[in-house]
């Protein structure tokens, strides 16, 4: 790559890095339409995977007050072994299919949320297992896994900073999980360490930028926010299942 494109990318993930700490995710959905024509659709997963460690952590440094520990426990233990699952066959679960229907159920999700919210229903536990199942399986294979994680948490009624500070602690260590197996399948080139190093990095500064913004919005506004960045998230997958980007 060259040094205009290193810059360009390290621009991009600084831009990711602040969006994804007010909505709660997208670097893992915006980073592929960056990365895909300069390196290629084989190593971005791998690549996003370690540069994730970075923005996690800058955003548990930036949040680290809103943490709702009780659901980080349980939904991080059902997912790991879950994503260990979807990264050693991540090829085969980032087909166009896979993309459309999950875009289609987090879409969904949205009105789904907030019907519950109204008839003051909360979700039962094997649901909330469930889900986090499926965060584990999805983010180990494709990018953009988070969009669950988000819809999960809101919907077990979590709400502005602690949003983005939980999902980032359970990101983290699910994360960990992908890496250790990328790494053992050879698909973590040195290479590949040194780029997801410079992505994480610039993003940095982004976390805090982000909590600087999320400080003064209402709560009202900041998951208004997040919905609309699920159902974006959402047609971002189903358009690229349908390979319009």
């Amino acid at each position: 790559m060259s040094i205009e494109e290193l810059i360009f990318v390290a621009c991009a993930a600084l831009v990711t890095s602040i969006v994804g700490g007010v909505a709660g995710y997208g670097t893992g959905l915006l980073m592929p339409l960056v990365l895909v024509p300069l390196i290629g659709a084989q190593a971005v997963v791998p690549i996003l995977g370690v540069s994730a460690i970075f923005n996690n952590l800058s955003r548990i440094a930036a949040f680290r007050k809103d943490i709702a520990w009780a659901h980080v426990w349980r939904i991080t233990l059902i997912a790991m072994p879950f994503c260990y699952v979807g990264a050693a066959f991540y090829s085969e679960l980032s087909g166009p299919g896979a993309a459309i229907l999950i875009g289609s159920a987090l879409i969904l999700l949205v009105p789904a949320r907030r019907l519950l919210k109204s008839f003051k229903q909360q979700l039962s536990q094997p649901a909330v297992y469930s889900a986090g199942a499926l965060f584990g399986l999805v983010t180990g294979g494709v990018p953009g896994g988070g969009i669950i994680l988000i819809s999960l948490l809101m919907s077990l009624g979590v709400t502005g900073g602690a949003t983005v500070a939980t999902d980032a602690v359970i990101s983290l260590m699910v994360g960990l999980v992908k890496i250790g197996t990328f790494q053992s399948y050879g698909q973590l080139p040195w290479s590949s360490w040194a780029l997801a190093a410079l992505i994480g990095v610039s993003g940095i500064p982004g976390a805090f930028v982000a909590k600087w913004i999320s400080d003064r919005l209402s709560v009202k506004v900041h998951t208004g926010i997040m919905d609309g960045m699920v159902v974006v998230g959402g047609a971002v997958l189903i358009a690229r299942g349908l390979k319009w980007i």
